[in-house]
């Protein structure tokens, strides 16, 4: 089959695999926010989701690794690429014996989609299972043995994937938002319907202005360093101390780093609620937040949700919610790890 390359990676020897890409990265300088492994190899892939649009990924392969493994698919930070949080996640679980995809999710880093930074409760379920369908179909992968991870707002869509895909065996969230609900109820679910009705007012207004314009207007993101005040609240702090410091997170292709999303984009947010039938999820689920997080209660809300015996919510001690990012002394990576071998087996 023809493949229509509607993204060019200029890389060597690429692997085709039904309408995906392979292909070595072994050679390339290295665009990671986290230190490589020499345990594991690394492809860059691309394969597309039931959209159309392109996905970008990195495949983590553990070296000298022989006959079909299990596999999982990770996705987040809300805002971030796969070069950031997500990247460090895959790069570990592989490290363990898994082959892990950490991937760019629809309209942000190396993926496909116009207009840019655009978030979809339905598209951004989709893109793990998009996920699912690559790692079902390649060639070292046991395909009755993968399952997702997702962080923080993709935490919730992994909810929400895991509530639709079969095929997705086991199921780990991490920091977790249910970015419909905060859109739609902010923090703490303090805005009301008045409120939100006025929310609503003023993104449609929006509308009308950007089709005049042309183009989409995009959210504020974070503020600078430098912009930060005594009365600026600490989780705010805490993701500029994230993904604006360079010794850290940035990346320069991440929203979190470098802007935001369009605004209109909250408008599917704030209509389409994820969790509707996440009790309805068969498999195990771990759920992991941080004790001192401020988006905790999203992750207990969740799990008290989840019915059967196969779950289990692990709250990390002294833990922020951006800890979880990349803090490697609260990352529970063992318990992660062997969640999925004893879930992938």
């Amino acid at each position: 089959m023809k493949l229509k390359k509607v993204w060019l990676i200029s890389l060597v020897l690429p692997l085709v695999l039904g309408g995906c890409s392979v292909n070595s990265v072994e050679n390339q300088s290295w665009d990671k926010t986290f230190v490589k492994s020499d345990k594991v190899e690394i492809k860059k892939v691309s394969f597309k989701n039931r959209y159309g649009i392109t996905l970008v990924g990195d495949l983590y392969i553990p070296k000298n690794a022989s006959g079909k493994l299990p596999a999982v698919a990770v996705s987040g930070p809300f805002g971030a690429v796969k070069e950031q949080v997500s990247g460090r996640y895959a790069q570990t679980i592989a490290e363990n014996g898994f082959i892990t995809l950490a991937f760019d999710p629809s309209y942000t880093g190396e993926s496909s989609g116009e207009p840019r930074h655009v978030a979809s409760p339905d598209i951004n379920t989709e893109d793990f299972s998009a996920a699912v369908d690559f790692l079902s179909n390649y060639p070292n992968v046991d395909a009755e043995k993968i399952g997702i991870l997702g962080i923080c707002g993709f935490g919730g869509f992994a909810f929400n994937a895991a509530a639709i895909d079969t095929r997705i065996k086991a199921t780990v969230t991490s920091t977790m938002y249910d970015m419909t609900r905060v859109s739609a109820r902010g923090y703490n679910d303090s805005v009301d319907e008045n409120a939100r009705y006025k929310m609503k007012q003023k993104l449609n207004a929006q509308r009308t202005i950007d089709f005049k314009n042309g183009n989409y207007a995009q959210s504020p993101g974070l503020p600078n360093p430098d912009q930060l005040t005594d009365s600026t609240p600490q989780f705010m702090k805490d993701y500029v101390g994230y993904y604006k410091s360079k010794s850290r997170g940035f990346h320069p292709r991440s929203i979190g780093s470098n802007g935001g999303w369009n605004t209109t984009s909250s408008l599917s947010l704030i209509n389409m609620p994820i969790l509707a039938y996440s009790d309805e999820i068969r498999t195990p689920v771990l759920v992991i937040h941080g004790e001192n997080a401020h988006s905790r209660y999203f992750s207990e809300d969740a799990f008290k949700k989840l019915k059967g015996n196969n779950k289990k919510l692990m709250i990390i001690p002294n833990a922020n919610h951006t800890d979880l990012y990349d803090n490697l002394e609260k990352i529970p990576f063992a318990e992660i790890v062997e969640f999925f071998k004893k879930n992938l087996k």
